[in-house]
């Protein structure tokens, strides 16, 4: 599994994309769906963001591996995980369950991350929650560096570059 990490307008939806495409035998899964089905039936509960929810932390690792085991396929995640107790949880959820992940966290300067983040028309009304959470990133760049097992700058690559670093640097 290569999960791969960092704040919004880094790259990570476009270089899941284009692993996919070019891992044999690879799929997207996108761990947000876990978050969208537990915010349908946990509205009772208060939280900002469904990572906060210890359902979405436990679940993910069963769901990843589930669909692994089924599929036979390798899995790529897009997800940022900006906070260092949840990715932990993750970690060990995954050890759990057998599956080795490849951590890789996509770095970008923050003056990048705004360009990508305000030129992008898709989610528009994202963009201020979006924004907000550069600071987050860069609040956590340490520990994600210090956990990741690959870091890959985008600031200065095209999608296709990126996506070529992570195949260079990771042994499926």
């Amino acid at each position: 599994m290569i999960w791969l990490n960092g704040t919004f307008g880094v790259g990570k939806t476009t270089t899941a994309a284009l692993l996919a495409e070019r891992l044999p035998g690879a799929r997207v899964f996108d761990p947000e769906w876990v978050g969208y089905m537990l915010q349908a039936n946990v509205k009772d509960q208060e939280y900002s963001d469904f990572q906060q929810l210890e359902p979405w932390r436990t679940l993910v690792p069963v769901v990843v591996a589930e669909i692994a085991r089924w599929s036979g396929q390798d899995v790529v995640a897009p997800q940022s995980v900006l906070v260092e107790e949840y990715w932990a949880e993750l970690a060990a959820g995954f050890a759990a369950q057998g599956l080795d992940v490849v951590h890789v966290v996509l770095d970008a300067d923050r003056s990048t991350l705004e360009a990508r983040i305000r030129a992008d028309e898709v989610e528009r009304q994202a963009e201020p929650w979006r924004l907000d959470h550069i600071g987050r990133y860069e609040t956590a760049r340490p520990w994600l560096h210090a956990t990741a097992d690959v870091v890959v700058p985008t600031d200065r690559r095209s999608p296709e570059e990126v996506a070529a670093a992570v195949l260079a640097r990771v042994a499926v």
